[in-house]
Parts: structure tokens; C-alpha cells; sequence
């Protein structure tokens, strides 16, 4: 047998040669095993709905609906129009008071988080209004603003608003001083340092607060669109509630969840790139 000498400088061993560390497997699930569980449900659904245990009147079911859903895709109805056309409104709207509800969160929960005037102005006003239920301004914006477009976009704004608000004014506080030093030795202004460390340090929390924004907002529009609308998702809704059509409420109320998973899906895309410098911690 021959001693192993070890090296003084080093302490390494001559003649062991130390055993590599295995490279250890990152498991990964595909993005489709998703879908499992939506299709559980829906096989369960049909097969409730075929074997008798819901009623056919109260819960249509996924076949029923999908029927309806095509019908109202292909026909121009007179009581309900098409649901193209009722999609588009709804998406238009949506789109609008999101966009507003984001730019004014934005710009507030900028003007909070970078100066204590501007918190001591500002977040108190943002804590009142988001303890204020949004469902009972309907009245309130009704009396102010009349029964047309602009009360749907402001509720719809202030859905998607508080939560981006909150979670931005977070993030920006959260924001690790050592990286607002190093800007400040650089030499970079405040319009620099807020586009190049402090924007992208809060932005983990700022998609969180859009992702939690786009649910809101979508909620909201289900409650804006029973005023009075024209067109829309609410609008069939409203209609089928006239006419005792469950199965037209409920491709409404797909088509909603629908939409919401892909906004939801399309922030996720836009997170995994924007952060993908960052290690996720999955059990």
C-alpha cells in the first residue's frame, strides 16, 4: 500500500483522485400537462351532466355548451348578435381601462416609492381606495358619470390599478440599496437611475402585480358590462338572464375564464424571459 502524501500548500492528496459531483437533473414538466386538470374537470362535468346527478336546465353541459357556442359564433342572432362581435367589445373595453388603470398605477406608485412626500401624499389616499368594496361604486359612478362607457372603463381601471399600485410600491422599496449605490457612483441621474436600476429591480414584483391586475380587471368587467351595454359578454349574459338560457351564460362565462388564462399565460411567457437570469426554487 502506498501512502498518500498530501500537498502542503494545498492540501489536496496525491494519488486520490476525488469523485466528480454528478450533475444534478433539473425535472421539468411540459407545459400541456397543464390542461390535464381542465380536462378532468370537463370529463367529470359531462359525465355528471349524461348520468343524470345535475339537472340539464341549471347546469348544461360541456357538449350542450359547446353547441351553443358555435351557434352564436355562426348565426347572427337579433337577441344576442354574434359572439364575435360581443368578444370584440368586451376586448376593446377590457383593453382600455386596463391600459388607464396601469398608467395612472404606474405613475403613482413611482411617485410614493421614491420620495416620502410623495408616500406621505399618495399611499394613504391608495389604502382608503382599496379599502372601499369596488362593486359598490356601480351606484356611485352611475349617479356621477351617467350609464354610457365611461364608468365601465373607470371600474375596470381601478381593478387592474390597486393591485399593480401595491405591488410596484413594494417593489421599488424593495429594491437592494447596494445597486442604488453602484448607479449613484456611476454618476447616473434620477431619470437613469429609475430606468436602469430601480424599474428593473422592482420587476419581479411589478409582474406579480400585473398578473394579479389582469384577474382583477376581468372581474371587474363581468360586473361593468351589466350596465347597461350594448355589446359584450355582459350583454349576453343580460340576455340569457331575460330568456332562461343557461347554456348562452355559460359560454359567456368560458369565454371569460378563457380570455383571463391567456392574459394570465401571455404575462407568465413575458416573466420567464424578462427574469430568466433568476434561479426558481420548485419542490
Amino acid at each position: 500500500m502506498t501512502a498518500s502524501v498530501p500537498f502542503a500548500d494545498t492540501g489536496e492528496d496525491i494519488g486520490i483522485e476525488r469523485p466528480r459531483r454528478s450533475a444534478r437533473r433539473r425535472f421539468s414538466i411540459p407545459g400541456w400537462y397543464r390542461l390535464l386538470s381542465p380536462v378532468a374537470v370537463l370529463v367529470l362535468w359531462q359525465v355528471a351532466s349524461a348520468s343524470g346527478l345535475v339537472s340539464p336546465e341549471k347546469v348544461p353541459s360541456p357538449i350542450d355548451v359547446w353547441r351553443t357556442a358555435v351557434e352564436l359564433a355562426t348565426t347572427d342572432s337579433p337577441a344576442y348578435g354574434t359572439l364575435q362581435g360581443a368578444l370584440a367589445a368586451s376586448l376593446e373595453r377590457m383593453a382600455e381601462g386596463f391600459l388607464l388603470g396601469v398608467a395612472v398605477a404606474m405613475i403613482l406608485a413611482v411617485i410614493a416609492g421614491l420620495s416620502r412626500v410623495g408616500e406621505t401624499v399618495v399611499d394613504p389616499l391608495m389604502q382608503m381606495i382599496r379599502t372601499v368594496p369596488l362593486f359598490g361604486l356601480v351606484p356611485v359612478f352611475i349617479v356621477w358619470f351617467g350609464i354610457g362607457q365611461q364608468p365601465k372603463l373607470l371600474l375596470i381601471a381601478l381593478g387592474a390599478g390597486i393591485p399593480l399600485y401595491l405591488n410596484t410600491f413594494a417593489g421599488i422599496r424593495g429594491v437592494d440599496p447596494k445597486l442604488v449605490e453602484a448607479g449613484r457612483m456611476l454618476g447616473l441621474n434620477r431619470p437613469q437611475m429609475l430606468r436602469h436600476v430601480v424599474l428593473p429591480g422592482a420587476l419581479p414584483q411589478i409582474l406579480v402585480g400585473i398578473r394579479q391586475s389582469l384577474g382583477a380587471a376581468w372581474l371587474s368587467l363581468v360586473v361593468a358590462e351589466q350596465l347597461n351595454t350594448k355589446a359584450g359578454l355582459g350583454f349576453l349574459i343580460n340576455q340569457a338572464t331575460q330568456f332562461l338560457q343557461n347554456d348562452v351564460i355559460f359560454v359567456a362565462l368560458i369565454v371569460y375564464t378563457i380570455l383571463g388564462l391567456l392574459t394570465d399565460w401571455m404575462v407568465r411567457i413575458a416573466e420567464r424571459r424578462a427574469l430568466a437570469w433568476r434561479h426558481e426554487l420548485v419542490g
